[in-house]
């Protein structure tokens, strides 16, 4: 007969951390792409964000579908525009080792979907997206980011 071992789980598990739900190396592009290029990669790789990245890695704004189709084709700007005059520059980041719920927070408090996850030297390293709260956080972590994220702005529809 074989031996029984129990290992009990440990009373103080660590909080979920970004680094275990995030996008790791997401696709990016310069300020310089074009937006047709832009959602080209959006549409090929069924994503609907960009980290726009300066020269050095480092994130220096976000080109969302939304972006791109209200900021740009409803202005009637060409697919020759660059992503740099229609991206948000505003772009929330956070660390790989940040807890997911202070992440969450974050995100609540700016209305925003997608993080942009910066290593030590401030490089782009990865993508937090509601979607990836929704899939690995619990129920009620996910619930409250998508119930604060979706609250009006004040503005309203698309363009």
């Amino acid at each position: 007969m074989g031996l029984l071992v129990f290992i009990p789980h440990s009373t103080e598990e660590r909080n979920m951390q970004v680094q275990d739900i995030m996008t790791s190396n997401p696709v990016c592009c310069g300020g310089n792409t074009t937006i047709q290029e832009a959602a080209k990669l959006m549409a090929e790789r069924s994503i609907g964000a960009l980290p726009v990245l300066n020269d050095a890695g480092e994130p220096m704004g976000i080109v969302t579908d939304r972006d791109i189709c209200c900021g740009a084709v409803a202005e009637g700007k060409s697919g020759d525009t660059a992503v740099s005059e229609v991206m948000s520059t505003d772009v929330l980041t956070t660390s790989p080792e940040e807890d997911v719920s202070s992440c969450c927070n974050k995100m609540e408090e700016r209305q925003v979907r997608r993080a942009v996850v910066t290593d030590g030297e401030g490089k782009c390293c990865g993508m937090v997206a509601q979607a990836d709260v929704a899939r690995e956080a619990q129920g009620a972590e996910t619930a409250d980011l998508v119930q604060k994220v979706s609250q009006p702005e004040g503005r309203s529809g698309c363009c």
